[in-house]
């Protein structure tokens, strides 16, 4: 993998990108929580372990719809 790739394709992939941003955005929370109150650290490496097999799983569903992943490109 040499960039981002921007959520799309197939409809299942997309859903596991969403889901992925769900769960960063979770664990970006727990993360703030940790900061005034207890939390256990597995939490923390749960939700982004959770994240990484999001992102798998929606390349994974990429390639078995055979749906075209698009790269992002930074606008310089």
């Amino acid at each position: 993998m040499k960039s981002f790739i921007l959520p799309g394709g197939h409809q299942a992939s997309s859903c596991a990108h969403v889901a992925r941003c769900v769960c960063r955005r979770a664990e970006r929370s727990v993360v703030l929580l940790s900061e005034n109150d207890t939390v256990d650290p597995l939490v923390i490496k749960y939700l982004n372990r959770l994240s990484d097999y999001l992102f798998v799983l929606s390349r994974h569903l990429s390639a078995f719809f055979k749906a075209e992943e698009t790269p992002w490109k930074a606008r310089i």
